[in-house]
């Protein structure tokens, strides 16, 4: 028996197809993720010739030089307009060993199955391809959330997606058989003079509420999540919202790949190293 799913499929297909032709103009969060990811792939020092831009939105993702490129996207409208291929990151539609470099911005954080994506994106990896993501984690939204605490009290409906911090992250890169696993985090802050331009943001951006279980907004909710927003606001009337970028880096295993040492083996104390005297 399947576990019940978190996020709605085709909730988030069709509205993948709503916001194809005006992405371009909310694309900022993305656009600081791959310019990340680009700032990871430019310290290796290799060349990459098949390459898998796994949920690519409308392939603003740069195929590196001499590479060929396939995208997949969950909507038809951006998989069609990239040439790519519809799918989830969850179901990936590809052969074992098809790529040496997976990447990924924007998507991993409402895919409903994420070890088993982790665990698919390593087995289409050739030994020793690489994979680079990027998505929002714990810590995004601490405005947004804390409105709608205030808003709603004790009994707050399900609208906000749950958040994967760093750590646990590095341990689903362990848990999926990649090596050389890194997780780390930075931070992109906004700010917004109403909670409706925020919550304008999200929709077009894709990153509305695709959670299976959804329930309207009342109108006195959203009445009160927006003064309580309001209340956050600096000098200048403007609201800050933080959105924290999770990356992960890591490592189809193989063979040459260097290995970590064994726990105990060290032959020389730490005491030493540094000159401290031992007792």
């Amino acid at each position: 028996m399947r576990p019940p799913e978190i996020f709605d499929r085709n909730a988030r297909r069709m509205r993948r197809d709503r916001i194809a032709t005006r992405y371009a103009d909310y694309d900022f969060l993305r656009g600081a993720m791959i310019e990340g990811l680009l700032d990871r792939l430019a310290s290796v020092k290799r060349s990459f010739y098949d390459v898998l831009d796994l949920g690519g939105f409308d392939g603003a993702f740069p195929a590196p030089p001499g590479a060929r490129i396939a995208r997949l996207d969950a909507g038809h409208r951006f998989a069609t307009q990239t040439g790519g291929v519809q799918g989830d990151e969850d179901r990936l539609p590809f052969a074992d060993a098809s790529f040496d470099l997976i990447v990924s911005a924007g998507v991993l954080d409402t895919v409903n199955d994420l070890p088993g994506a982790l665990a698919l994106v390593r087995r289409a990896l050739r030994p020793d391809g690489l994979f680079l993501a990027a998505f929002a984690g714990a810590g995004s939204l601490p405005a947004l959330r804390a409105a709608l605490r205030e808003a709603e009290g004790d009994r707050p409906a399900p609208r906000l997606h749950p958040q994967i911090d760093v750590r646990a992250a590095g341990d689903l890169l362990l848990r999926a058989g990649f090596a050389l696993p890194v997780a780390d985090v930075e931070t992109l802050d906004v700010r917004y003079r109403d909670i409706g331009r925020l919550f304008d943001d999200l929709r077009n951006m894709g990153a509305g509420n695709l959670l299976a279980e959804r329930h309207t907004m009342p109108r006195d909710v959203l009445v009160k999540a927006a003064a309580s927003f309001a209340t956050q606001a600096d000098a200048d009337g403007r609201t800050t919202e933080r959105f924290a970028i999770v990356y992960l880096t890591a490592w189809s295993p193989s063979p040459d790949q260097p290995v970590p040492a064994r726990r105990g083996s060290a032959t020389a104390s730490l005491a030493a190293a540094i000159g401290k005297p031992t007792p």
